[in-house]
C-alpha cells in the first residue's frame, strides 16, 4: 500500500534529490518548506547550493502541471506541494512558527487521507518528538540505510592452519582462504593460527589475484615514527602504497590518524619524491562558540584553524624549543614548495596533479563536498581523508551520513581505495582514558 511522506526543510537541504528517494509513494512538500528554502538560496555555502538545486527541481515539475494536485515522478511516485489551514494545538510553542506550520501539514495529510500511512521525515530529532506527540509517525532521513555498527572497518581476522601461516611467510603470499564472508580489495587481515592463536601474520587482500600478501614495509620507520599497533601498521601500508590512490582513516581522538598521514606524505614527497607536493587541508569549523572575525592577512586568519596541522608537522620535524626560536618550523617546507596548508574553501574548480593530499577532520564534510574534493584529483595524485565520525560539528550530519562514512562505504569495493579504522589511542595514557571515559 502506498504511503504519504511529508518532508521537513532540513531533509531537502541535506539531500536535494530526496524527493526521488521514496519509491512509488507520495512525497508531500509543505509550502512552508519552500519558503524556508528560499531563505537559503543566496547562501554561498553547501546549504545555498542545495537550496538552489531544490528550487530548480520543483520549478521543473511546476512547468509540467499543477504541483498542488500532484505530479508523477520518474520512479512511479507522486510529488505534491501542500498548504493547509490546519493548526497544531495551542500548547505548542509559538516561537516555532514554521515548524508548527510544517507539522500542521503532516497532521492535515494524516486526517484527510486516513487510508494511507503518513510518515513525517525530518533530521531534527526534537521535531520528530513533537510530531509523535501529535500522533504522527516520524522518521529520520537516512538515504543509505547504514547502521553505524555495520560501517566497514577495513580489517578483519582469518583463522587458518599452521601450514598456511608457514606458507604465507615463506612464499610471500597465500591463496585467500574460503570462509564464506564477503571480502574487499585492499582489506587488511590478521591471519591467526587455529592451534596457536598468538602466532599471526599481517596481510592485505588482493581478490583480483586471489591472494593475501604481506605488508610491504611494516617495520620501517616513516619520517622517524613507527607503527605502535596493528591498525597503524595497516594504515601506513595503505598510505605508502602508490597503487592505492584513495585512503580513508577513521578513529577516535589520539589514535594517530593525522600524524601518520602527514608522516607518510612527507616520506613520499621529500624522501622518495613520488609526489611534487604535500597538500594538507581541513574544513573550518569551531569547537564551541566562535570568536568572530580574526585580524590580519589570509594566512594569519587561518593560523588558528590550521594549528593542529602545524603541530603535527613540527613534531615530525623533531623541533625543540630552541629550534623554534631560531626560526626553524614548517615554514621551511612551505618556502621550499614541498608543503602547502590551506582550507577547503577554495578547492572548487582546482585540478590537483601529482600531489599527496590530506583532508583532515573529514567527518565535518557532506557527501557532496567529499565528491567535489575527490573529483579535483589529477593524474598521479593520492588523497587521504582522516576523521572521527563521532566528533561532528555540522548540525545536519551524524556518524552515518557524513562525508567520511559515505566515502568509506562507496569505495570499499574499489581496487584504488583502502580504509582503516584505528582503535587504540597512542597520544598519551591520559588522552586515551579521556577518549574512553568521557
Amino acid at each position: 500500500m502506498k504511503k504519504n511522506f511529508v518532508l521537513d526543510t532540513n531533509v531537502l537541504l541535506h539531500d536535494p534529490s530526496a524527493i526521488h528517494g521514496f519509491e512509488d509513494n507520495v512525497v508531500n512538500i509543505p509550502i512552508y518548506v519552500v519558503e524556508e528554502i528560499d531563505q537559503f538560496k543566496r547562501d554561498v555555502t553547501e546549504l545555498g547550493r542545495n537550496a538552489r538545486q531544490v528550487s530548480r527541481e520543483l520549478d521543473k515539475y511546476r512547468e509540467m502541471g499543477s504541483l498542488t494536485e500532484g505530479l508523477s515522478l520518474p520512479n512511479g511516485g507522486t510529488i505534491r506541494v501542500i498548504f493547509t489551514q490546519e493548526k497544531v494545538p495551542p500548547e505548542f510553542s509559538i516561537s516555532h512558527v514554521m515548524d508548527n506550520s510544517i507539522l500542521a501539514v503532516a497532521l492535515h495529510v494524516m486526517k484527510t487521507e486516513p487510508d494511507m500511512q503518513t510518515i513525517f521525515v525530518s533530521k531534527d530529532s526534537n521535531l520528530r518528538i513533537r510530531a509523535n506527540a501529535l500522533g504522527i509517525h516520524a522518521e529520520d532521513y537516512d538515504k543509505e540505510g547504514i547502521d553505524v555498527s555495520e560501517i566497514y572497518a577495513g580489517n578483519s581476522e582469518m583463522l587458518v592452519n599452521a601450514a598456511e601461516v608457514d606458507r604465507f611467510f615463506e612464499s610471500g603470499s597465500l591463496p585467500i582462504p574460503e570462509d564464506g564472508l564477503q571480502r574487499y580489495p585492499n582489506e587488511y587481515v590478521t591471519l591467526r593460527d587455529r592451534d596457536n592463536p598468538n602466532r599471526t601474520g599481517l596481510g592485505r587482500l588482493m581478490p583480483d589475484r586471489g591472494l593475501v600478501v604481506p605488508l610491504a614495509r611494516s617495520k620501517d620507520a616513516v619520517w622517524g615514527i613507527r607503527a605502535k599497533n596493528r591498525e597503524q601498521h595497516f594504515a601506513l601500508d595503505a598510505l605508502l602504497n602508490d597503487e592505492i590512490r584513495l585512503v580513508t582513516i577513521s578513529g577516535k581522538a589520539g589514535t594517530g590518524k593525522t600524524l601518520i598521514a602527514i608522516a607518510a606524505g612527507l616520506q613520499k614527497t621529500t624522501e622518495e619524491e613520488v609526489y611534487t607536493k604535500l597538500l594538507v587541508s581541513r574544513p573550518i569549523f569551531p569547537l564551541g562558540k566562535d570568536l568572530g572575525y580574526l585580524p590580519g592577512t589570509v594566512e594569519e586568519k587561518l593560523n588558528p584553524w590550521m594549528q593542529p596541522i602545524h603541530d603535527n608537522i613540527e613534531f615530525l620535524l623533531g623541533l625543540s624549543r630552541g629550534d623554534k626560536r631560531s626560526g626553524r618550523s614548517y615554514h621551511e617546507l612551505v618556502d621550499l614548495g614541498i608543503l602547502e596548508v590551506e582550507p577547503l574553501t577554495y578547492i572548487r574548480g582546482r585540478s590537483i596533479p601529482n600531489q599527496f593530499m590530506i583532508v583532515d577532520e573529514a567527518q565535518n564534510l557532506t557527501p557532496h563536498e567529499v565528491k567535489t574534493i575527490v573529483s579535483r584529483a589529477g593524474n598521479g595524485t593520492k588523497i587521504v581523508f582522516t576523521g572521527d565520525p563521532y566528533q561532528i560539528d555540522q548540525p545536519y550530519l551524524d556518524s552515518v551520513n557524513n562525508g567520511l562514512t559515505y566515502l568509506v562505504e562507496k569505495f570499499k569495493g574499489e581496487k584504488l581505495a583502502a580504509h582503516m579504522t584505528l582503535v587504540k589511542g597512542e597520544r598519551s595514557e591520559l588522552a586515551e582514558l579521556a577518549a574512553n571515559l568521557l
